[in-house]
């Protein structure tokens, strides 16, 4: 496993519970938006791979978002761009075929 995916487990696994209870809260709350707006605006598979994608973000964090939504913002931020770059991509490539 990845030093840092070790280090955001161990700081899951290590935390105060109460803590822990509203970081997921907020991770989910996150996410779900995200997920959401993606289904909404493209399709339910671009929602899954923004998903994987905002997971990804998540991991490569050097440590935990904090309990503000802006914090957690900054992996959808992220995940939005990769989003984007995908998109564009695919766009362009049935322009060409065109």
């Amino acid at each position: 496993m990845h030093e840092t995916q070790m280090r955001v487990i161990d700081e899951l696994t290590n935390g105060d519970v109460p803590t822990f209870a509203k970081l997921i809260t907020m991770a989910e709350r996150e996410l779900g938006a995200f997920i959401s707006a993606v289904t909404e605006l493209f399709c339910s598979e671009q929602a899954r791979l923004a998903a994987e994608d905002w997971l990804d973000e998540l991991v490569l964090m050097e440590a935990l978002p904090g309990l503000t939504s802006r914090d957690w913002r900054s992996i959808t931020i992220a995940s939005s761009a990769r989003l984007a770059s995908r998109v564009n991509a695919s766009s362009q490539r049935s322009s060409e075929v065109s």
